[in-house]
């Protein structure tokens, strides 16, 4: 608990209102690689409690669209449009169809992780799982040459996890943010132009 409330990018969360440390890791990754553009449609998996499309909705403004989508509850957010369940029910994604109205999908977006049980193994197993999830949604939404985010975990299944990408975008790349403890064997993948 003192490492996160003595933690400079949770300080900098809480003056400068974003909801999560999270924030600075997408804001981070979009300065590198240009993600967000006004306009765009952008959708945010596992959303809650909202840092991510905090970001988003500045990017894209007025002109542009966030989903978020979160099994949990989230405090509206100006700008961004929330759809609380599990994406991986057809009615979820009923709503979600129903909140795209016919809108391609430029980006998507997920910095889910599972909860941690503290047993390495069903932990990793548990996030290459959700990452697989947030790829085949990523894969089903996104417009020819769209972008997906994912954050992943180094370990067992990582490597095909990646194998997996490549079939669906033509370049994948790694980042690991500043904003990301140095402990934590988080990365985030990039895959840029689904074919």
């Amino acid at each position: 608990m003192r490492e996160h409330v003595s933690d400079p990018y949770v300080q900098r969360a809480q003056k400068e209102g974003y909801r999560s440390r999270a924030a600075y890791k997408l804001l981070e990754i979009d300065k590198r690689d240009h993600l967000m553009k006004p306009g765009m449609v952008v959708i945010d998996l596992g959303a809650t409690p909202g840092g991510w499309s905090q970001v988003a909705a500045a990017k894209v403004g007025g002109t542009g669209k966030v989903i978020a989508l979160d099994i949990l509850p989230m405090t509206p957010i100006f700008g961004v449009d929330f759809i609380q369940g599990d994406f991986r029910e057809a009615s979820v994604l009923a709503q979600l169809q129903e909140q795209l109205q016919g809108k391609q999908v430029r980006l998507v977006i997920s910095d889910m992780a599972p909860n941690i049980t503290g047993i390495a193994v069903t932990d990793q197993a548990s996030a290459i799982y959700l990452a697989e999830l947030a790829l085949d949604l990523a894969v089903q939404q996104l417009q020819p040459g769209g972008t997906f985010l994912v954050k992943v975990f180094q370990g067992a299944g990582f490597e095909g996890y990646l194998k997996l990408m490549r079939q669906h975008f033509t370049k994948v790349v790694t980042r690991k943010p500043d904003a990301s403890r140095d402990r934590s064997s988080e990365l985030y993948l990039l895959g840029i132009e689904k074919r």
